[in-house]
């Protein structure tokens, strides 16, 4: 990449930094994080920016903050029970420094990974409506873009929400590539779509998804950037 070109993705990336940080297209969410902020002025309780590798080859997309977590911190999965599996397993597979992400100054560095979500802002009980997650998308296809990500190979989707979110982002018919955990679906530009259930703490502990086969995604994961080297 030369001078110019970095100094363009720089600001290119501070714009959308600043467009999310101050959207506020959902009113349900601004509002509902305004109430979050007047009850906890210490929350971040604002839209939640992507964290990791700006050249990864590896993007995970989850579904939204969660209110004690992402919503509370500022960073994708940090603080809560989601983060917990998540962490642990990249940390395993080398894409984290470290096994466990607690706060935004903890020294946590991902490599050639990168971790976003479906819907930036907290959802009321987790649950973002239809038109939100519609409205948010913009910025998840920005992130998908070719020359935003021009090193991505890999997405994998935690959960059916975030798995078609990819799909709405990359212009691709609903139903055209089914969720199922563990699933590999090749995209039309050649990237792969690879699905898991979400590390949630319901998930975890009903053992929907376990260590073992969370682990299982990440060995395909590895293989097949492997075979892209």
């Amino acid at each position: 990449m030369t001078v110019s070109a970095k100094s363009r993705s720089t600001s290119l990336a501070s714009k959308a930094e600043n467009d999310l940080l101050s959207c506020v297209a959902c009113p349900r969410l601004a509002g509902f994080l305004q109430a979050v902020r007047d009850r906890h002025a210490d929350y971040h309780a604002r839209p939640v920016m992507p964290f990791g590798d700006s050249q990864a080859r590896l993007l995970i997309v989850g579904l939204a903050p969660g209110m004690h977590g992402a919503n509370r911190t500022g960073r994708p999965f940090t603080g809560d029970h989601a983060g917990i599996l998540l962490y642990e397993t990249l940390h395993r597979y080398g894409f984290a420094s470290r096994p466990a992400s607690v706060t935004m100054d903890d020294g946590l560095q991902l490599h050639d990974c990168r971790i976003t979500n479906a819907v930036k802002c907290l959802p009321p009980q987790n649950k973002p409506e239809t038109a939100e997650i519609r409205n948010c998308n913009a910025f998840l296809a920005e992130e998908l873009q070719p020359g935003n990500a021009p090193d991505l190979r890999v997405i994998l989707a935690l959960g059916n929400v975030a798995h078609k979110a990819v799909l709405m982002a990359l212009g691709i018919r609903q139903g055209a590539l089914v969720f199922a955990h563990g699933a590999t679906h090749v995209l039309p530009d050649g990237r792969l779509l690879i699905d898991s259930y979400h590390c949630s703490r319901y998930n975890t502990q009903t053992r929907r998804l376990t260590a073992e086969g969370f682990a299982a995604v990440f060995e395909n994961i590895r293989a097949r950037l492997a075979d892209d080297a």
